[in-house]
Order: structure tokens, then sequence, then C-alpha cells
């Protein structure tokens, strides 16, 4: 199903379209998220039926996890990171793994075909729990920006970690750690 702006606009209209189009899957900004939350308390009994969400671009914060799962208990919600340049999304968290405690909700881990790494400025691989720039590899990495060669040779650099010599990492610019059970947390630009 996909829904004009102006409805995405309107929270209240919003949710009457998924709950009228049987919508079990969604993929949404932690904002949106929040404002469909704001506007509907009893939302599990609206959209029973919505029963996956996904949430990207942006940051999603553990209060409004905690929140959507006190909303949404039967329900799953995933944190995605990536960007256009990776084919959109390059990793997943499933927040039930959340603790009690976290201070943030982790990036995850990388999804199928694609390898993250966080390298330091010499592009060397950072330790566990050592700030690095996060770098995207695999099948979904973008060739290039069309018409910005300067641009392209500054983001996107030789993958050494890849046996195939054709290979590129995409240089995100955003900066992340590992957390020591291989889950990334995301530190910002």
């Amino acid at each position: 199903v996909i829904i004009p702006d102006r409805v995405v606009r309107d929270p209240h209209q919003l949710v009457q379209v998924l709950a009228n189009q049987d919508v079990t899957r969604i993929v949404l900004v932690p904002s949106l998220l929040n404002a469909i939350l704001d506007a509907y308390p009893d939302l599990q009994n609206r959209l029973p039926k919505l029963r996956f969400w996904a949430c990207s671009g942006e940051t999603l914060p553990v209060q409004l996890v905690q929140r959507f799962r006190r909303i949404m208990p039967q329900a799953t919600l995933l944190n995605l990171y990536g960007s256009s340049e990776v084919a959109a999304d390059a990793t997943w968290y499933d927040t039930a793994q959340l603790g009690a405690n976290s201070p943030s909700v982790p990036i995850g881990r990388p999804i199928a075909n694609t390898q993250i790494y966080l390298l330091d400025a010499h592009l060397n691989p950072v330790p566990v729990g050592v700030p690095g720039e996060i770098c995207v590899g695999g099948t979904g990495v973008a060739r290039g920006y069309v018409n910005n060669p300067e641009l392209t040779a500054d983001r996107f650099v030789l993958d050494s970690f890849s046996e195939d010599p054709d290979a590129c990492l995409f240089r995100t610019g955003d900066l992340a750690r590992y957390q020591p059970d291989g889950n990334i947390d995301y530190l910002g630009r």
C-alpha cells in the first residue's frame, strides 16, 4: 500500500488507512511512529494486524521503544540504519533485545550480503568500544555519484577487506562503536 503524503502527515488518517487496508508491515521514521502513538494510546486495538514495524531515517530513542512495547506488545519493532548510497538499509536490530537500562538503541548488525566496518582515519578497523567511521561494503553499495567524481573518490574507497579487486566501501561519515556482543551503537556524525 502506497499512502499519499497528505495522509501520512495526519496520524488519524494514516491509522485509518492502515486499518482499512489490513496492513501487516510498515517502515516509517521514528518521529512518525511517535505521532501515531500520541494520536492513539489504544493502537493495538486499532491495528491488530500490523505486527511488523521498522524504523529508519532518524535515531530511534529508547523512550520511544519502551512506549511502543507498552502499547503494541504483540508487535515487532526493528531499528534500521542505512543510506541511499547502500540500497537504503545496511543494518538491523530487533528492539526486543533492548535491555531495561540501555542508554541507546543499537543499529544492530549487517543485513545479508552487507559488511559493516568501523574504521579509523587510516581505514583500519577499530577495537570493540572504540569509535570509528561506519563503512559499508557488499552487494548493495552504489558505484558512486553521477557526474561528481570528486565526491565519489572521497566517499567510495577500495574495499581492502574483500577478495574482489573491484569491491568498494562507502564511507558514511557516521561514527559508531561495536558493543561486546557484536551489535553496533550509532554515535552520530
